[in-house]
């Protein structure tokens, strides 16, 4: 037997014995012959909604691994719903990635088949899979289908900010804004507006670790449940190819990851997991490379928050694929996908069904799409924005600092009528970064003061070290670096400094002497609002994350590969 679980069941002896034995409820004998076991790493959860359908998708991935030979065994890992954990679910994406590296590792597995959706989820599995760097392949849980209210599509996300903001104004009563609650979420799947969650299926698919034409599907179609009994299939064939993470997973790879973001309007948070995925790969990606290789790619889709159509929109017009060969001269043309052919060779048959959802690359939405990466005397390691969901009259401003603490001052001064603040003003929020809060939660989006909300305001220039939701919209600085927790400038702001931001030229700076910079210490409340975990993970994170502008992993998760088999014992 020359399969990796073969370290387990063949022989003789006692040790042999016994995993054959404590497996043997249901399997048959020849279970054990050289067959490939194939886990199915599954983050279905009652707790994660958007996840909860994936033992269906596990049913039919099982289907497919029988049907190719294989073997295959459910394996439930950690998994992270983001609307309901706290503080935030990005204080455990490394915890999930670690959990998941080491079951994948200490198993008598072959080959596994990722099945993720909600936020965290698909970027934690494959910081996993590619530590451990077995045979692995995506299973996208999709997005939902469109629910309405009042005749009106719902943005999932994005709607509920926009009414949320519009109940503070004064415009939508509470009781209509509950009404559209049963309306927002119509299906299972995840959020169907432009998201973390989409985004991150997307650029697995972009990756090449989801076959090809696969991300995006909504989760109540039928055709999910086709493409997971391939993709058990699949999985069977990639164990005997040995095809790898390390195979797919390319500088080259992540390049073309880069410009599918910009292309489809893709999620910030995408920043931080793709930079966390090549760490551990050891691949060399750098936030700047987010700017050099997206900042000049147009914006196609025309979907949430940055447009006007949701998830079930873009897969009728033609999915990725379609958004894909409109930038082909981009693209790494040696990138490789999971079924071992290079991932330009699904973009010839790629189609745009409707030119209102998929733009063709001569009419774009935006000319200029991707990630901006901004540096100054505020952000020295660099600081993000995204230009497509920003007001462009923003994109160059100076306005005095109103700076907020933590979120709970936050919350407890942001609607007070004597705030000192105008539609001008900069709104500053720190203590919000990896370490600070801790997690880097997604509030940079902050709300806006509701007597400027009843005035008419609806976008202000706003500032935090944390990170901004993927349905969210607005002119957000965020993931400045080093946040504020571990002595980056932002602790040093105060209120009435004038900030600069010049999109165009990449800056993000206070308008101070440097001499007057240098003397300021961080003022005793702001100090004390970082975290101070004294025990578990919490503490552990503290004292090991690295920063955003790293993809604010665990220092010690860095690196290639880990070793693929666990020490026997028994």
């Amino acid at each position: 037997m020359g399969q990796r679980s073969a370290q387990w069941y063949s022989g003789t002896d006692r040790n042999a014995y016994i995993h054959r034995a404590w497996m043997r409820r249901g399997l048959p004998t020849h279970a054990f012959d050289g067959r490939p076991h194939i886990a199915i790493a599954n983050t279905a959860s009652d707790l994660t909604p958007c996840n909860a359908h994936l033992n269906e998708v596990a049913e039919s991935v099982k289907q497919g691994v029988y049907e190719a030979g294989g073997i295959p065994l459910n394996l439930p890992v950690v998994s992270l719903g983001e609307t309901q954990v706290r503080p935030t679910a990005m204080l455990w994406r490394n915890m999930a990635a670690m959990a998941t590296e080491e079951m994948l590792r200490a198993n008598p597995i072959d080959g596994v088949v990722l099945l993720g959706g909600c936020d965290k989820t698909i970027p934690a599995l494959l910081m996993a899979a590619a530590s451990v760097d077995l045979p692995a392949v995506v299973v996208p849980g999709g997005p939902m289908i469109t629910g309405t209210f009042r005749g009106v599509a719902l943005g999932c996300g994005t709607d509920v900010w926009k009414l949320s903001e519009e109940v503070r104004a004064g415009t939508l009563s509470e009781q209509q804004f509950l009404r559209s609650e049963s309306s927002m979420i119509r299906s299972r799947g995840h959020c169907n507006t432009m998201g973390t969650a989409s985004t991150m299926a997307l650029l697995a698919e972009a990756l090449g670790v989801i076959i090809p034409g696969v991300a995006g599907t909504p989760a109540p179609d039928s055709r999910l449940l086709e493409s997971a009994h391939d993709t058990g299939r699949l999985a069977v064939e990639m164990v005997s190819a040995e095809r790898r993470p390390s195979d797919l997973l390319t500088r080259g790879s992540f390049l073309n990851a880069i410009v599918a973001l910009a292309a489809i309007g893709g999620s910030t948070n995408a920043v931080v997991h793709l930079l966390a995925i090549a760490g551990r790969l050891g691949i060399e990606l750098t936030q700047d490379d987010f700017d050099r290789t997206g900042a000049n790619v147009p914006l196609l889709v025309d979907l949430q928050p940055a447009g006007r159509f949701l998830m079930d929109d873009l897969h009728r017009a033609g999915g990725l694929l379609a958004v894909l060969r409109e930038v082909r001269d981009l693209l790494d043309p040696d990138a490789l996908t999971v079924t071992g052919r290079p991932l330009v060779d699904y973009l010839d048959g790629a189609q745009i069904w409707d030119p209102e959802v998929i733009r063709v690359r001569e009419e774009p939405l935006l000319p200029q799409a991707g990630i901006a990466v901004l540096y100054g005397n505020l952000a020295p390691s660099g600081a993000i924005i995204k230009p497509a969901a920003a007001s462009p009259r923003l994109l160059t401003h100076r306005g005095r600092a109103v700076v907020f603490e933590s979120i709970e001052d936050l919350h407890a001064r942001i609607d007070d009528p004597d705030l000192d603040v105008d539609a001008d003003s900069v709104l500053v929020l720190r203590g919000c970064g990896p370490r600070g809060y801790p997690g880097m939660p997604e509030v940079a989006n902050l709300p806006l003061p509701a007597k400027l909300l009843r005035a008419g305001v609806r976008d202000m220039v706003r500032v935090c070290d944390g990170r901004m939701s993927g349905t969210a919209y607005g002119t957000v600085v965020l993931h400045v670096t080093p946040e504020a927790a571990v002595g980056g400038p932002l602790a040093l702001v105060r209120t009435g400094d004038v900030i600069v931001l010049d999109v165009a030229a990449r800056r993000l700076d206070v308008d101070l002497p440097a001499e007057e910079w240098a003397l300021r210490t961080p003022a005793p409340e702001t100090v004390r609002a970082y975290a101070e975990p004294a025990r578990g993970w919490e503490r552990l994170y503290v004292n090991t994350v690295q920063q955003a502008n790293t993809g604010a992993d665990l220092d010690f998760l860095l690196g290639s590969s880990g070793h693929q088999v666990a020490r026997e014992s028994h």
